[in-house]
């Protein structure tokens, strides 16, 4: 019974030419499908990669204000005094 279908699509001009701009038509479909998701994740990446490297800035700012503080209470005075702080 399918053999018998499949015959007689495959012995028609204009299914085989239907069959085959079906085929092309879901091969671009595809590609496309696949283009946009691609786009998505690169989109996610960057946004990723952006976010990193605000945190590593915000990271870098607090390191660098933690090696100027005062080491104790006299160079704290020390500061206070000279209106450096």
């Amino acid at each position: 019974m399918i053999a018998g279908l499949l015959t007689g699509i495959a012995t028609s001009p204009w299914m085989r030419a239907t069959l085959r701009y079906g085929a092309i038509a879901l091969a671009v479909l595809l590609f496309l499908l696949s283009l946009r998701r691609s786009g998505e994740r690169a989109g996610r990446l960057a946004e990723r990669l952006q976010t990193t490297e605000k945190t590593n800035e915000i990271q870098r700012r607090m390191l660098e204000a933690a090696a100027r503080r005062p080491r104790d209470r006299n160079e704290l005075a020390e500061r206070l005094r000279n209106g450096r702080f």
